[in-house]
């Protein structure tokens, strides 16, 4: 079955955003970038800019659900405060739209693209690259954080089907009787 997955780095300052398609096994990026709002200055405009970004990427893109990353522990608490803020906002969007929301912290979403929860944000880029020959630049890393969200929630429904026997080995065997040796 295939599945689009909107993915969302939330930030008030950057925002990144990927969408990709998964397909069975299969996973394609098919758009991503940031919506840049550094030169805003008031919080509230920024929180605006979100929301309506959000809701813009959802209309225009029809994802089936949405990966967010969740807000990570910081010593910074005004810092903290603006991130819950900004993925609020975000999620506030793809509910208004009756979008599924799934949230991963940011070292499940490194694990799962990168197979280290405490790589870079370079590390996550170069993986994607790899994977999926997708070149994010210096630029967009923010991109390539949304893009490891969605991409970690199409391998986290790989194993959930797995996991829940729709994809047994015997399953896998009966319909492929000539690949068995």
């Amino acid at each position: 079955m295939e599945k689009i997955i909107l993915g969302i780095d939330p930030g008030t300052n950057i925002l990144g955003y990927g969408l990709v398609i998964s397909k069975n096994t299969k996973i394609e990026i098919t758009d991503c970038g940031i919506l840049s709002m550094v030169k805003t200055k008031d919080v509230y405009l920024k929180l605006g800019k979100i929301y309506t970004f959000v809701i813009d990427l959802i209309d225009r893109y029809h994802p089936d659900e949405m990966s967010i990353e969740s807000p990570f522990y910081a010593k910074n608490v005004q810092s903290m405060l603006k991130l819950g803020r900004a993925q609020g906002v975000a999620i506030a969007a793809a509910l208004a739209r009756q979008l599924p929301v799934f949230e991963y912290s940011p070292k499940k979403i490194k694990q799962s693209v990168t197979g280290n929860g405490n790589a870079s944000k370079e590390q996550v880029a170069g993986m994607l690259k790899t994977m999926y020959g997708f070149d994010f630049g210096s630029q967009m890393l923010d991109a390539s954080d949304a893009v490891g969200a969605a991409v970690c929630h199409g391998f986290q429904n790989e194993l959930t089907k797995t996991a829940k026997g729709k994809n047994k080995w015997s399953t896998f065997i009966s319909q492929n009787p000539d690949r068995v040796v």
